[in-house]
């Protein structure tokens, strides 16, 4: 008899593989967190989402997630002080919990479980894109409140301030394509290396750039419009927290109560997903 299809995918599932990556995610997640970038969920979250893209996916795979929690991380602790004075916009700070964790990794281990059922090129560009999606949101926002200008509302032009949820500047833009260029050129140099080519390498490198760039841009468009914001009367100070720092509870200003921030980034990280696996079809 033949093997079912459950069966037929656990057999090409290598358990080396899996205690590899879950000792290296183990390990990433334990530097994370004594670096303050992680908080004792986010450790679980980042063991999770590591463990699967790195067992199932590959060592590509896992670079590309190694490359975007490495740089994001960084920014964050860069110039803290700078990013603490808005930090009562944001409704969590720059350590990551398992909900941030799971928003940023989870479409790129869904994608190694799927990779495994239906064996395509295109998830790893599909992979590429998501991540890419998530570097450049992590880029714009780090590097964007540095701005010396004001952000402008991406829905209607108005200017805001900065950390603002769907603001957007100049500066924000160049750190998202830069953010998002920077997965992408890694995507393709493991292309390279697995012998895919100078085709599907380019391909991967403008479906990562493309799929992030759109998934960046979407992340801002539902921050200005769907994603719930709140206005403290305390402080007259506009956040995405229910209970603001001051420890006064806010009132809604706009947006769906449902939709927090965790939410908005993983529907960006699937329509970045979606653009670069669509871009990388088209093009090869």
């Amino acid at each position: 008899m033949g093997l079912s299809p459950l069966q037929a995918v656990l057999e090409t599932i290598s358990l080396a593989e899996l205690i590899g990556g879950l000792v290296l995610s183990a390990a990433i997640a334990v530097a994370g967190y004594r670096r303050g970038v992680l908080d004792e969920s986010g450790v679980v979250g980042g063991i999770l989402t590591g463990t699967l893209t790195f067992g199932l996916g590959g060592w590509e795979w896992g670079l590309l997630l190694i490359a975007f929690f490495a740089s994001s991380s960084a920014l964050s602790l860069f110039d803290a002080g700078k990013k603490e004075e808005l930090a009562d916009r944001f409704a969590k700070g720059y350590r990551r919990d398992i909900g941030q964790a799971l928003a940023n990794g989870g479409v790129p281990a869904l994608l190694a479980a799927a990779s495994l059922i239906w064996p395509h090129p295109v998830w790893f560009a599909a992979c590429a894109g998501a991540l890419a999606s998530a570097n450049a949101d992590t880029w714009a926002t780090e590097i964007g409140v540095r701005s010396t200008r004001r952000p402008r509302l991406i829905t209607t032009g108005s200017q805001v301030d900065a950390g603002t949820s769907g603001a957007v500047s100049r500066l924000g833009s160049a750190a998202s394509l830069a953010g998002a260029l920077l997965i992408a050129v890694l995507a393709a140099l493991s292309g390279l290396l697995q012998g895919a080519g100078g085709a599907a390498s380019m391909g991967l490198l403008g479906a990562a750039t493309v799929g992030g760039s759109a998934g960046s841009l979407v992340d801002s468009l539902l921050g200005a419009s769907v994603q719930a914001v709140y206005w403290c009367d305390a402080c007259g100070k506009e956040t995405e927290s229910r209970i603001h720092r001051c420890g006064k509870r806010t009132l809604p200003l706009r947006g769906h109560s449902r939709i927090g921030n965790d939410l908005v980034n993983f529907l960006s990280s699937c329509l970045g997903a979606a653009v670069a696996a669509g871009f990388y079809v088209s093009v090869l």
